[in-house]
């Protein structure tokens, strides 16, 4: 190895050193701040949805909180776990599709079951109790 080759092998090095101790790619306290802002604003504008029963339908009411939950999620996976297309060669992409796909499967079959558990469960009222208890 020539001596010119070995000193850019050795600044190459230096370089990815730098690179890793910077932390460029992890939060500063500024991206930190903002995405604890942004938390707090995307938990307080459910809480006042609901708490002040502002759009008066209560479906749509579940449908914008569940609107700001994926909203307070992004915000989490972008500034808290720092996820993004060029950290980790792309692996962190994956795993977030794998587990959404996770999430989705494992929310839909709750809302199913919880569901159907509502409409085949036979209603309880007093004289049934009472009958029962005989």
């Amino acid at each position: 190895m020539s001596a010119a080759s070995q000193s850019a092998h050795v600044a190459d090095h230096e370089e990815d050193v730098k690179g890793h101790g910077d932390q460029s790619g992890h939060g500063s306290f500024k991206g930190y701040v903002t995405g604890f802002v942004l938390s707090i604003i995307l938990t307080a504008i459910p809480f006042w949805l609901v708490m002040g029963d502002v759009l008066g339908n209560d479906r749509l009411t579940g449908l914008v909180i569940m609107g700001f939950a994926v909203m307070q999620i992004v915000v989490h996976m972008v500034y808290f776990l720092h996820m993004n297309t060029k950290s980790e060669g792309g692996w962190t992409i994956l795993a977030l599709i794998f587990t959404l796909t996770l999430v989705v499967i494992t929310l839909t079959g709750s809302v199913w079951v919880m569901y159907h558990l509502n409409t085949n469960m036979m209603p309880m009222t007093p004289a049934s109790l009472h009958q029962h208890a005989h």
